[in-house]
């Protein structure tokens, strides 16, 4: 029989919430092959009467961050301020972001102001199930485009189909969604590269299967032969366990396989 050697991580996440409204969480993740742990301690209170909420958090690699969240001071509008600091560098950094949202409408504009600065924006149209959708990236510093891509896409109630482009007409793909029935959903991508016209076109399937309303199992497989399984359980309410894996079927007696496992409570 072949013989796994499994790698991957354990993550640990608790949740907690006083009266007052403020939420603390406190993850963890450990690599299984190095042993390595990496921690976050984050907390965050929100004023709904005002619209505005404020997080921020500290990793074990001394990485301060804070955010500031503005919604609908104009209906539809929300503002994102962001900026972090890792002193052991004196790496620091702030973004400003703008999302305004209607019925058929939706645009983003984003903004690194220490890099660069540069620029990226989004917009989606939608009307009668049919979505159109563009990005775009602009470096002031290097005056040239970074990024252009282009979607465009049809949901319904049970099922939707994307046709997307990526870096500049360099990359296509197509994807699928069914909701079969209640208990079943099935997915499929496929993606071509016309930078290289000769390769095949990257091929994945996959499944969602509910068990019942607290547990479900996901599969999916590619063309390059690569499996990916899970399964996941509310354990109570509030938490929930989730055990993964990746499996290489092409080398099955190779050191190529990962193995996660997630437990998550919120109280």
């Amino acid at each position: 029989m072949p013989q796994f050697l499994i790698n991957g991580t354990v993550k640990l996440e608790v949740k907690t919430s006083t009266a007052s409204g403020v939420n603390f969480s406190v993850t963890g993740a450990q690599d299984n092959k190095t042993g390595a742990i990496n921690a976050e301690l984050k907390s965050k209170y929100n004023d709904v009467k005002n619209g505005v909420t404020y997080t921020e958090s500290w990793t074990t690699s001394n990485l301060i961050t804070s955010q500031v969240e503005i919604k609908d001071k104009i209906k539809g509008l929300k503002v994102d301020v962001f900026g972090s600091f890792l002193p052991t560098v004196g790496s620091k950094s702030a973004k400003v972001s703008l999302e305004y949202k209607q019925p058929k409408l939706f645009t983003r504009v984003n903004v690194d102001l220490l890099k660069g600065p540069t620029f990226h924006a989004d917009v989606v149209v939608g009307q009668d199930g049919f979505l159109v959708g563009a990005e775009i990236g602009y470096d002031t510093l290097g005056a040239k485009v970074t990024k252009s891509n282009a979607t465009l896409g049809y949901v319904a109630s049970d099922h939707a189909i994307t046709l997307q482009t990526i870096n500049a007409l360099s990359i296509f793909s197509v994807s699928y969604y069914h909701r079969v029935n209640t208990d079943v959903e099935a997915g499929a991508k496929a993606v071509w590269s016309s930078k290289s016209p000769q390769a095949p076109v990257t091929l994945e399937v996959g499944t969602k299967y509910f068990l019942d309303k607290s547990t479900f199992v996901k599969a999916k497989i590619s063309n390059t032969g690569k499996l990916g399984v899970s399964y996941t359980q509310a354990i109570r309410r509030g938490g929930k366990v989730s055990i993964a894996g990746i499996f290489d079927t092409t080398r099955l007696t190779k050191d190529t396989h990962k193995l996660g496992l997630s437990v998550v409570f919120d109280s």
